[in-house]
């Protein structure tokens, strides 16, 4: 189930529609059309979130889950959705003026590696920008850590234009041992 790029479905979108997205995967059937949407996370959500959360146990401990519940009460969140269902999620926090960080982003285990993660940040990343958001953060475990299932994870945040600029260990709130990657992205420029 590759797509063809979601880049070839996109309708236009104005201020305060859905950003729907649509494109056929693998046939040209009409009934295997599906279509993607991103929007803000309500709290009916959170249970769907925390499911995607518990089922990517080599990227979260157990106390995550309730960390993106309080996140996501607390700051920006989306979720992306398939043919309905939700099949990822991102929270974002303003840092300042100009800058906010990812905090939490994941798509469902079984979707991953399909574009839904690439449509997901596309979309906050837009809505930063037009609240007036210059420079995004967004932290990993660093490759120094020499545990395989992050090398996925960096290596979309870098396909997408973020820049590892520090490693950090111990962060404050990071277990000793788990060296934070420092990623950031340009959006538009600052100076």
């Amino acid at each position: 189930m590759r797509c063809k790029g979601w880049h070839a479905g996109r309708r236009s979108l104005t201020a305060g529609s859905p950003a729907e997205l649509a494109w056929r995967r693998g046939s040209e059937a009409p009934d295997n059309d599906v279509v993607l949407a991103v929007r803000r996370l309500a709290a009916a959500d959170l249970p769907a979130v925390t499911l995607i959360v518990g089922g990517l146990p080599d990227y979260f401990t157990s106390d995550v889950p309730g960390q993106v519940e309080r996140d996501a009460v607390d700051h920006d969140g989306w979720v992306v959705t398939d043919s309905g269902e939700v099949a990822g999620f991102a929270v974002a926090a303003r840092r300042s003026p100009g800058g906010a960080e990812i905090l939490w982003m994941a798509v469902d285990p079984a979707r991953r590696g399909h574009g839904l993660g690439t449509v997901l940040l596309e979309r906050v990343l837009g809505e930063l920008a037009a609240d007036g958001v210059s420079v995004v953060e967004a932290k990993t475990l660093d490759r120094s850590a020499g545990y395989r299932p992050y090398e996925a994870t960096r290596a979309f945040w870098e396909h997408r234009g973020f820049i590892q600029v520090d490693t950090i260990d111990p962060l404050p709130g990071w277990e000793p041992g788990n060296p934070a990657a420092i990623y950031i992205a340009a959006l538009r420029p600052t100076r």
